[in-house]
C-alpha cells in the first residue's frame, strides 16, 4: 500500500502590537522583521507612536496618534485581532505601560516590556534622586541657571517653578529643553530650546557654559541617546537632580537587551 506524503503545517501568522516612540522600538522593530525574514516566521507587526516629534519609517504598519481614536486599546486589539504585546515605550510612559499590562490580561494574551537600562551615578557625580516632581522643584531654590531636560512639564509643575524663581534673590533662570513644542503655554521667563537626541558631548558643555548652568534636570531615562548631559555635568561640576522611574505592573516577562527581546518573541512564534 503506497503511503501518503503529508505537507508540513504552515504556521499561522501571528500579529503583535509594538507600542514604541523610542529608538529601541525602532530597532527592535527592524531585528523582528529581520528575524522573521530569515527564520521564515510568520509574524505581522503593527508599531505605534503617539507622533509627537516625528513618525519613524519602518517596513511595517505604523499607527499614529493614540488608541482613543479606535475606541481604546482593548477595542482595536480585538478589532485587528493582535496576539500579544510588545511594550517599548519610554521607561517614564506609565499610563501606556500600566494600561498594556491591564489590558492584556483582560483579554489574555502576553505583554512583554523592553526598557533600557537605567543610569547609574559614577564617580565625580553630583546626583540628587526624586520620585516626584513636587519634592525636586523646592530642592531648586538656591539655583541661577536651571537647564530642564525632563520631558514635557505640566501647567502645575511649570507655576510652580516659575514662582520659585521669582522669590531667588537676584532672579533664577529655566532653560527648557524638548524634543518637540511645549504642550503648556510658557511665560516669557522661561527659555525654550528644541532638541532632539542623540546629543554630542562637545555641544552640551557648550550649552552649560553658554548658559552658566549650575542645576540640570533630568528623569533616568537610560540609553546613549541623552548621556552626553551626565558626562557634561560630571566634567563642569554641575549638580544633577534626577527623577526615578516611576513604579509599573509587571509584564509577562521584562528585558533590557534587544537580543534577548527577539529571542523572546521568536520562542513565542515556534510555540
Amino acid at each position: 500500500m503506497k503511503k501518503l506524503k503529508t505537507k508540513p503545517t504552515k504556521k499561522p501568522m501571528k500579529k503583535l502590537l509594538l507600542l514604541g516612540g523610542t529608538a529601541d522600538a525602532r530597532h527592535m522593530t527592524k531585528a523582528l522583521m529581520e528575524m522573521s525574514a530569515a527564520e521564515n516566521q510568520p509574524l505581522t507587526i503593527i508599531y505605534s507612536i503617539a507622533g509627537l516629534v516625528r513618525v519613524p519609517e519602518l517596513p511595517c504598519e505604523v499607527i499614529v496618534g493614540g488608541f482613543t481614536q479606535f475606541g481604546g486599546l482593548a477595542a482595536y486589539i480585538r478589532d485587528q485581532q493582535i496576539d500579544g504585546i510588545l511594550d517599548v515605550t519610554h521607561p517614564f510612559a506609565q499610563t501606556m505601560s500600566t494600561t498594556a499590562v491591564s489590558v492584556a490580561r483582560e483579554l489574555a494574551i502576553p505583554c512583554w516590556r523592553f526598557h533600557r537600562q537605567a543610569w547609574q551615578p559614577q564617580a565625580g557625580d553630583r546626583w540628587q534622586l526624586f520620585d516626584r516632581w513636587s519634592s525636586l522643584i523646592p530642592a531648586l531654590k538656591d539655583k541661577r541657571s536651571v537647564l530642564l531636560t525632563a520631558g514635557q512639564l505640566t501647567q502645575v509643575s511649570l507655576d510652580q517653578l516659575v514662582a520659585q524663581a521669582q522669590q531667588v534673590p537676584g532672579g533664577q533662570r529655566l532653560i527648557l529643553r524638548t524634543a518637540a513644542p511645549s504642550r503648556v503655554e510658557l511665560p516669557a521667563s522661561v527659555e525654550w530650546i528644541k532638541g532632539v537626541g542623540p546629543f554630542r558631548l562637545e555641544d552640551e558643555k557648550e550649552l552649560f557654559q553658554r548658559c552658566a548652568v549650575d542645576a540640570l534636570v533630568t528623569k533616568n531615562s537610560g540609553g546613549k541617546s541623552t548621556e552626553a548631559k551626565l558626562h557634561a555635568a560630571r566634567q563642569q561640576g554641575v549638580e544633577v537632580f534626577m527623577l526615578q522611574r516611576p513604579a509599573l505592573p509587571d509584564a509577562d516577562q521584562q528585558f533590557s537587551d534587544i537580543h534577548e527581546g527577539v529571542a523572546v518573541i521568536q520562542r513565542w512564534l515556534n510555540a
